[in-house]
């Protein structure tokens, strides 16, 4: 006898726009209203806002970094004209 397969449910790929959307309307009417509204389940909801979070602070480290650095340059490049300075005197 040959096995009965199941027909898998395509997944659907909701665009970036539409999670912020979502999300903020998890933010204004609650997580499970919004999910009940949208017809996606609380947790999907609750992923897409932890992701974005933690995109936001990686993008918070990354420009520290990027101060951190420009002020490491500039002291390093003080530090050089002084010691050149001091060399040709």
């Amino acid at each position: 006898m040959t096995k009965p397969t199941a027909t898998k449910k395509p997944r659907k790929q909701h665009t970036p726009e539409f999670r912020q959307e979502a999300i903020k309307l998890a933010e204004h009417i609650g997580v499970a209203a919004a999910a009940r509204e949208l017809s996606l389940y609380e947790s999907q909801l609750y992923n897409w806002r932890s992701k974005q979070k933690n995109q936001a602070t990686s993008s918070e480290r990354e420009s520290e970094q990027a101060a951190e650095i420009a002020r490491l340059k500039r002291q390093l490049a003080e530090k050089a004209a002084t010691y050149f300075a001091n060399r040709l005197k």
